[in-house]
């Protein structure tokens, strides 16, 4: 028998998974909270008890699926020795992962109006920024990158806006795998450019 936190738990978790794909659908303007808790079977009072309010669900909507893009890239980066192959696979896995309807109009284009710049790019940071941050030290660590004549921090400001502008352009491309492999592509690239000096 579950118990009540399971039970609080597995409620949460449907409820976003609704929440999810309506606004994906509609957009956090168009959803429309009646129609969400009727279809989960709850109440209005449920959905404020777990999430306070309809931002504080869409928050909710924007933590999972930040979290679950930061899963995907981790796991791909994982499954490679190379760090520079372990790195671009987990750029891929991100780029992929934005390809999903729900992840990229929740992610790119919904979280960041809806929350504010501010307040999206701090659970950013601590999902995939944070990834991608780790990533570039250990490509310092490795010589891939200069660790010494770069600052890191910089390189990875820039990836990371580079890698959500490209999600963007890749999923509105006629064919969007051409676009990631070309978006890693040109990333191999870029980091080649950015080896020490005695490596170029």
């Amino acid at each position: 028998m579950a118990t009540k936190a399971e039970q609080r738990d597995r409620t949460r978790a449907e409820i976003v998974r609704i929440a999810t794909r309506r606004f994906a659908e509609s957009g956090y303007a168009g959803v429309a909270l009646e129609d969400l808790v009727a279809e989960a079977g709850l109440t209005r009072g449920a959905l404020y008890h777990h999430f306070g309010s309809k931002l504080g669900l869409f928050q909710g909507v924007v933590d999972a699926a930040q979290r679950g893009v930061a899963e995907a890239v981790e796991a791909a980066a994982d499954a490679h020795d190379d760090t520079l192959e372990g790195f671009l696979a987990g750029c891929r896995a991100f780029l992929e992962a934005s390809l999903a309807p729900a992840v990229r109009r929740i992610l790119l284009v919904e979280g960041p109006a809806v929350l504010g710049w501010g307040e999206w790019r701090e659970g950013d940071l601590e999902t995939s920024v944070r990834l991608l941050d780790a990533g570039v030290a250990e490509l310092a660590a490795a010589g891939v990158v200069d660790g010494d004549g770069l600052d890191l921090g910089i390189v990875t400001a820039m990836l990371s806006g580079a890698l959500n502008e490209a999600a963007l352009v890749s999923a509105e491309a006629s064919d969007p795998d051409a676009g990631t492999d070309a978006a890693i592509a040109t990333l191999r690239r870029m980091l080649v450019g950015l080896a020490p000096a005695a490596a170029q």
